[in-house]
């Protein structure tokens, strides 16, 4: 236990230290070479790195239609039933966040508007590994979906018989996502970004992945002919703030849900209440024995942290250091505590919001995030899968009234053929009106 009036400035940053990323020179040289590969040989590159790491046989990057739906028919009525509700949450939520044009005049004569418009081509990944995420899934195709995202393609790696989960399947088909294309890792990321023959081109990749993955989207997000990226990622973290009347059960559990994720994941429990912590600690041992990926969670728990503060305020400080990808907040009148909640990217409120919910059902988009950019960054939403931008339409009368002003403006910064376009307007509308006076 970390008594955090006891800690130097030094020592509760160290306590509130993330687990480092890989970032080495190696990885970076590594993804470089991959990138490289995709860029000069196209599928050829894709198809062989795709045969190395998943799937020794693959013959085509692309699953057909007719295998996507076979897989999405497989998906038992149980399974299809919950992605129905969490898509029909999920697209719901997103509907509500559908932004309006603007239409302003800003001095007589000068209108400006703001429009907003889908971005084109998105790139969707979701990840392979030891469980299929049709949930990511969920989070990326709804709301390219609800913005009108013209073309959506995803990539996931195959299993070794070259196909996908049907669960991922299933959820791909509800978002309207037709192009799912058997590659990941820094190769599919590269393919998304530049280009091949099988793979198109897009404008803006989203989605999580290992460090190869988030390497990769950093390195194409940097290069002019590359594409642009979601937010920065690191390993999931959860932080708990818990007092007294909390449950040391559920706190106990959603610390665990989230050291499953990964054995560098982080699990932070904040409290007000020594009994609370001690009781937490003894109820992870507890539900640690009966989960199936224990092997995973428990190296993540041995790295967990368990704070004591000497009041709730002083909790809620020590979680806005933090600044938490997901903060669960188990204290009485949870809700009255959110003034003073400065930075998270997704809060769960009381003893009945498990980051289950939000990960999976609730509505709010789970791609949030990670490693303190919550002090920066927001969560994914809709508008991510969106660009906005501008118009001005000065009539003769606008360009009356601001002009002098621009030109004033425009001669202080010393750029002579910014004035003139304004002077020469001026000076014609000053020529008709004198025409006009004869």
């Amino acid at each position: 236990m970390i008594i955090w009036s006891s800690l130097s400035k030094l020592e509760k940053k160290t306590a509130l230290s993330r687990p480092a990323m890989a970032n080495s020179l190696q990885l970076k040289q590594t993804v470089g070479e991959i990138i490289a590969s995709v860029e000069s040989e196209g599928d050829a590159a894709v198809i062989n790195f795709t045969r190395k790491f998943d799937c020794p046989d693959l013959q085509s990057l692309v699953l057909s239609q007719e295998n996507i739906d076979t897989l999405a028919s497989s998906v038992t009525a149980e399974v299809a039933g919950a992605i129905d509700i969490a898509f029909n949450n999920i697209k719901a939520f997103h509907d509500a966040q559908l932004p309006s044009d603007i239409a302003l005049t800003t001095t007589p004569g000068v209108n400006c508007e703001l429009r907003f418009t889908p971005l084109d081509a998105v790139g969707l990944y979701i990840p392979g590994g030891s469980a299929p995420l049709p949930s990511t899934v969920l989070m990326l195709g709804v709301p390219a979906l609800v913005a009108g995202c013209e073309n959506k393609l995803l990539c996931t790696p195959p299993n070794k018989q070259g196909l996908i989960a049907p669960e991922i399947a299933y959820a791909a088909r509800k978002c309207g996502i037709e192009a799912i294309y058997l590659c990941g890792g820094a190769q599919a990321i590269a393919a998304m970004a530049l280009g091949t023959d099988s793979i198109p081109q897009v404008d803006k990749i989203f989605g999580p992945g290992n460090s190869f993955v988030t390497e990769a989207k950093q390195q194409v997000s940097l290069r002019a002919d590359g594409a642009a990226i979601d937010m920065p990622a690191g390993p999931s973290e959860v932080l708990v703030l818990a007092d007294e009347f909390a449950d040391a059960e559920f706190v106990a559990s959603d610390l665990l849900s989230q050291a499953e994720h990964g054995p560098d994941s982080q699990a932070i429990l904040v409290s007000n209440s020594e009994t609370l912590i001690e009781a937490a600690k003894a109820a992870v041992e507890r539900q640690l024995s009966t989960l199936s990926r224990a092997d995973i969670a428990r190296p993540a728990m041995e790295n967990a942290r368990y704070i004591l503060a000497d009041s709730v305020d002083d909790a809620i400080l020590v979680s806005n250091a933090y600044a938490p990808e997901h903060l669960i907040v188990q204290i009485e009148d949870a809700r009255s505590l959110l003034p003073k909640i400065k930075y998270a990217g997704s809060i769960f409120l009381g003893p009945w919001s498990p980051e289950s919910a939000g990960d999976y059902a609730s509505g709010t988009n789970h791609v949030l995030p990670t490693y303190g950019y919550a002090k920066n960054y927001s969560s994914l939403g809709l508008l991510d899968f969106m660009r906005r931008y501008t118009i001005q339409e000065l009539s003769a009368d606008g360009m009356r009234n601001l002009g002098p002003a621009i030109m004033v403006l425009a001669s202080a910064e010393g750029l002579d053929a910014h004035e003139q376009a304004v002077a020469l307007r001026m000076q014609k509308l000053t020529n008709v009106t004198n025409k006009g006076d004869a």
